[in-house]
């Protein structure tokens, strides 16, 4: 007997997909979108709801489950991460004050994730807002070539970062969430 659990998928047509294509929220009928703005913000959306997809039917426990020891990494951290993410880029554009930390200094974002209810609705809800928030601001700046911030970033750099950020997290999802329940897909 292995404490490591089986390996499934929900999707019947391809095994390695997360569902199958058709109930497949990320994928549309529509054509792809049209522009360099719209690529990058659907790009974005895409990796945002797959992080989402990777958390979906997981108690509180399982997504404060450190599944890769010794890291202090779980899918719920990873939740509280991006929030802080979100709020630094928010920063990066701003010209004011920073934001503060929400969840306290260095890896509090990782070590405070804790297996309770209330813990997880409060971290999708600070995620929910930061998102909107960051992306708020940066329709007020939709030329990829501007430059905004103290430290004069480009918002197409600011873009790619952000979904280079989100798909990274999204690789760490796909194995801490194998290690929960073996659920596997893209």
């Amino acid at each position: 007997m292995s404490d490591e659990p089986a390996r499934w998928t929900q999707a019947t047509v391809y095994p390695d997909m997360w569902a199958d294509p058709d109930n497949d929220p990320r994928h549309s009928q529509e054509p792809g979108p049209e522009g360099e703005l719209a690529t990058l913000q659907d790009f974005l959306a895409g990796y945002r709801l797959t992080l989402r997809m990777k958390c979906e039917g997981l108690d509180p426990e399982q997504l404060a489950r450190r599944s890769v020891p010794p890291s202090t990494m779980s899918l719920l951290g990873l939740i509280r991460h991006l929030v802080e993410v979100e709020r630094d880029w928010h920063n990066w554009i701003s010209t004011g004050d920073p934001l503060p930390k929400l969840y306290g200094e260095r890896d509090a974002d990782f070590l405070g994730a804790v297996g309770e209810q209330a813990a997880v609705d409060s971290a999708f809800a600070d995620l929910e807002r930061a998102q909107a928030t960051t992306d708020a601001v940066l329709a007020e700046h939709p030329d990829l070539n501007e430059r905004v911030g103290k430290d004069k970033i480009a918002i197409r750099e600011l873009m790619v970062h952000r979904i280079e950020e989100y798909a990274r997290h999204c690789g760490h999802a796909d194995l801490l969430r194998e290690c929960i329940d073996g659920r596997v897909g893209q």
